[in-house]
């Protein structure tokens, strides 16, 4: 898979089909876009393609929006290339590029730079400044530009649309079986190890300690997990999501006890994959109450 982060593409990926939109998730709707829209780039005898945007334009908009993604951009880019996808272009969200009308969009970028012949949005899908284009406009442009426009109907679950609205939702409310459901995988948070305060080492549970960044903030608590070291070790563990209250600590973050693991993994790249949700945070009275709890909650993980 070939990555751009501009719109000059090689020409052998010009004429060809591309996805637009964030992708954010990669859940089973954009899957179920992807495989048709290569299916029938392949029927067509087209290369397939997708062109996302980053940072997501919504918290380009909005400065204070934080812990908003549901997957990083590097997660973005494995999950295409898993997909088979020929061509990726993150174009890059910015001042500039957020003035570009919706008119100039479709014949700049889309005909003009990109000479796409197939482009699949969802049917909601907005573009241009202010929003103002819409798959109305697309189509309205088709003879004129040369191109066919393509929606594909969401996919369902239990007669609800699945998206990455409803996956951040449920992530939000702590419902991880679910949304491990909806992305065809287990929600993964990655991130390098950060020396904290060592707490956990001193009443005999180390943990791995990942600032959350732009990621989504679970429900705070305890889940039970798969930790996976750079790339290549898989280990089970126990993670809290949360503040510390017991320590009267008021920053967001992410600590994995992970099991049978002796050495520190300080500056170690991990992923870390919940499984499903344990228990609410507690504030305990003092540290006897919280190892007691501590044991229970890994007793209960093992089993």
């Amino acid at each position: 898979m070939k990555i751009y982060k501009n719109f000059n593409i090689k020409k052998k990926f010009k004429n060809s089909a591309i996805a637009i939109g964030n992708f954010d998730g990669f859940h089973l709707g954009h899957q179920k876009v992807i495989k048709k829209g290569k299916y029938i780039a392949r029927k067509n005898n087209l290369k397939f393609g997708l062109l996302v945007f980053h940072p997501l334009p919504v918290m380009f908009f909005n400065k204070k929006l934080k812990n908003f993604r549901i997957d990083s951009l590097k997660q973005k880019i494995e999950s295409s290339k898993k997909l088979g996808i020929d061509f990726l272009i993150i174009r890059k969200f910015d001042r500039n590029f957020s003035k570009t009308s919706a008119e100039n969009f479709i014949r700049l970028i889309l005909h003009k730079k990109l000479k796409a012949k197939l482009i699949f949005i969802s049917r909601n899908f907005r573009f241009g400044k202010n929003r103002a284009g819409d798959i109305h406009l697309l189509k309205k442009k088709e003879n004129l530009m040369n191109y066919k426009t393509q929606t594909i109907l969401p996919f369902k679950r239990k007669n609800k649309i699945i998206s990455s609205t409803l996956i951040r939702k449920n992530i939000k409310k702590g419902k991880i079986n679910f949304v491990n459901k909806m992305l065809g995988r287990a929600w993964a948070i990655e991130g390098v190890v950060k020396r904290g305060e060592k707490r956990g080492r001193k009443i005999g549970f180390p943990t791995c300690n990942l600032d959350l960044g732009n990621y989504m903030a679970p429900k705070s608590g305890v889940y039970s997990s798969v930790i996976i070291i750079n790339k290549k070790i898989k280990k089970k563990g126990i993670v809290n999501i949360g503040y510390k209250p017991t320590f009267g600590k008021n920053k967001l973050l992410l600590e994995a006890h992970i099991f049978g693991l002796k050495k520190n993994l300080y500056d170690k790249s991990i992923k870390v994959m919940l499984t499903k949700f344990i228990r609410k945070e507690k504030k305990f009275k003092n540290i006897t109450q919280l190892k007691k709890q501590i044991k229970k909650d890994i007793r209960k993980v093992k089993r």
